[in-house]
């Protein structure tokens, strides 16, 4: 396979390198590019130094696959490029996850999207929605989805390394006040940001992305997890709704996910079928934290939902970096290897 990864010095782009070399990819050529701040850097996949390309600039031909970590306008327009050039595109962006020609995959769950890529490209899902669609898809397969409630508990590198850094810069500056405060009120008012609309550290902030402009009042997180859930799952007309929570995690989304069912699902049964499905992890609590750097997604607190028909009521937890990004798509990567999708 030869391979490119756009945005290779940024946080998912890092969590790609590694995730290759731990799962021990084969990767017979090697090419890195971020844009023009982090060009000139360098990388290492697997021992191997390599330089960081400009992407804005480069040519991407004799790459088979690359994997994009670089946002959604960087994608609209590096995407089509690298296509044209011959390879596969995986992108971690929001840029083609609604295209009907365009298949957006989750690896455990609807690997067969992959039979048909009109455009030459594959969307991974949000990172909230990766790791809820782990967790629900064989519930799915099992009893049929009605309606899915959920609300999140987002960590704050999902906004990038600004979001953590923000984090980290407002703890630090309480934390050196702390003694002199002497109430609450007074905490409350220190330290102002930019990435995040109200204080992040030591608070939870009701709302993870922009309010969208269309009237709805929903976040485009929350927007996001709606509409991909019924993409992944093949059920258009799935009730979904959403409250998408910022918290002072650094890494690991959590949910608290309320699913009603077609037919019966008794937790018991739930629990054999989460025990058995790929990618999953039972946990008595699972945590953002426990979930960090893990493949797995954790599950817990699956119990039965007493107030509509048929309905199971459990906690997930997972690495939003790891398999809510850059593990997915090194997992694309693998089954495309596998189908003989590269290097016709």
């Amino acid at each position: 396979m030869k391979l490119g990864v756009v945005g290779a010095t940024g946080l998912v782009g890092q969590v790609i390198l590694d995730v290759l070399a731990e799962r021990g990819t084969r990767v017979d050529e090697f090419r890195a590019f971020a844009s023009a701040r982090g060009a000139g850097q360098r990388v290492v996949l697997g021992g191997r130094a390599q330089v960081v390309e400009n992407a804005a600039r480069a040519d991407f031909a004799g790459l088979d696959l690359v994997l994009m970590s670089a946002g959604a306008d960087a994608a609209r327009a590096l995407a089509p490029r690298a296509v044209d050039a011959g390879a596969i595109v995986v992108d971690n962006s929001s840029a083609f996850r609604a295209d009907p020609d365009v298949p957006l995959v989750v690896s455990e769950v609807n690997p067969g999207a992959l039979a048909s890529i009109p455009r030459g490209i594959v969307a991974n899902p949000n990172c909230t929605t990766m790791v809820a669609m782990t967790a629900v898809g064989p519930l799915h397969a099992a009893a049929g989805l009605r309606r899915l409630v959920v609300s999140s508990y987002q960590a704050v590198s999902g906004a990038g390394r600004d979001g953590v850094d923000e984090l980290c810069g407002q703890v630090r500056s309480l934390g050196t006040r702390a003694e002199g405060l002497t109430t609450t009120a007074e905490m409350a008012n220190y330290v102002a940001g930019s990435v995040f609309p109200e204080r992040i550290a030591f608070n939870v902030v009701p709302l993870a992305g922009g309010i969208l402009d269309d009237g709805s009042d929903e976040s485009a997180e929350e927007r996001k997890l709606v509409e991909e859930s019924r993409r992944i799952l093949g059920t258009p007309e799935l009730a979904v709704t959403g409250t998408c929570v910022r918290v002072p995690v650094v890494t690991g989304h959590s949910m608290s996910i309320h699913a009603e069912f077609e037919r019966p699902l008794p937790p018991e049964r739930a629990l054999e079928l989460l025990r058995e499905a790929r990618g999953v992890e039972l946990a008595e609590v699972p945590t953002p934290l426990a979930a960090t750097g893990r493949d797995a997604t954790l599950v817990g607190r699956v119990r039965a939902d007493t107030t509509v028909p048929h309905g199971l009521a459990l906690f997930v937890c997972g690495d939003n970096l790891r398999k809510g990004a850059a593990l997915n798509a090194v997992q694309i990567a693998e089954e495309l290897v596998a189908r003989g999708a590269l290097g016709g």
